[in-house]
């Protein structure tokens, strides 16, 4: 099972959108995807059609009375699962302060509380093959749970120049956690979200990062073999607009750039080639037919 952190704490750099559509387009390629909202503004929740009401059962349950994720988690489609937020755990800062462990509490859940969708076998590892941590724009407790409960951390950033600057704050986030708590997790890459790749702006912050990821290969840092995806999540008005119709971009506008965008991103991730026939990103979809495609 992949762990994936999905987190910048600088805010409207495209977590959220993200952490949904890159769910989606993973569990349309026949994988088994978890997604869990850690983040008390329940963005990703409201993305895919659940009204955070707090009577829900929600992320918050889970981390302060111990729920089991099995019983919190709602299918969203085929393949697709949540686990919601509610303005309930913004309380969970607090509330947390005082336990002791409180940084891993969601790990130990992971590990030992997520069993199979279909009902057989236990535990984390044998239950999904994706699962995906929308992190709140913030550094505390939350954020803090899903770098020890992950393996990867996705950084999605805005090819702006000031997005730069919070991210040296965020690498040394993430370089406290390997070496105190999770020595396993690893930066694996830096999504490019709301591109306009024509401009310079665009293509100088791309090549300072660039830089500073390769003068990084000999470091020993989480974010050593970090790259910059080739896929690039183009500016495009249908991914703004699927969240108040409560979809997914496959379930919303499965034509549009945004969508295309998603499915090279998920095939990159997947370590799969895009196929030449990209309509095929409007059914489900195995990876034998994406490879058959391709041919």
């Amino acid at each position: 099972m992949r762990r994936i952190a999905i987190l910048n704490q600088k805010g409207g750099v495209g977590k959220t959108t993200t952490s949904v559509n890159l769910g989606a387009a993973l569990a349309r390629a026949g994988k088994r995807v978890c997604i869990l909202d850690l983040d008390p503004q329940a963005h990703s929740t409201t993305h895919l059609g659940i009204e955070p009401d707090g009577r829900t059962p929600s992320m918050y349950d889970v981390l302060i009375d111990n729920k089991p994720l099995a019983e919190v988690r709602q299918q969203i489609d085929d393949n697709l699962w949540l686990v919601g937020s509610d303005i309930n755990l913004a309380a969970a800062e607090v509330e947390l302060a005082g336990v002791v462990g409180r940084e891993v509490i969601l790990r130990d859940l992971l590990a030992t509380d997520l069993p199979s969708p279909s009902g057989r076998g236990v535990g984390g590892e044998g239950g999904f093959d994706f699962v995906l941590m929308d992190c709140a724009p913030s550094l505390g407790v939350l954020t803090l749970n899903a770098l020890c409960a992950a393996s990867e951390v996705f950084i999605p950033l805005q090819p702006h120049f000031l997005a730069l600057h919070g991210l040296s704050k965020l690498l040394e986030t993430t370089s406290l956690v390997a070496k105190r708590i999770n020595p396993h997790v690893r930066v694996t890459g830096v999504i490019l979200c709301m591109c306009e790749a024509n401009t310079r702006l665009a293509q100088e912050v791309e090549r300072d990062l660039n830089e500073f990821l390769s003068g990084s290969r000999t470091q020993n840092v989480p974010w050593n073999q970090a790259r910059v995806f080739d896929a690039r999540i183009r500016r495009n008005i249908k991914l703004a607009e699927a969240p108040s119709f409560g979809k997914s971009i496959f379930a919303y506008a499965p034509s549009c750039h945004g969508a295309e965008d998603y499915l090279a991103l998920a095939m990159e991730v997947l370590g799969e080639p895009m196929p030449k026939v990209v309509s095929a990103k409007v059914k489900k979809i195995s990876s034998a037919e994406f490879q058959e495609a391709q041919g």
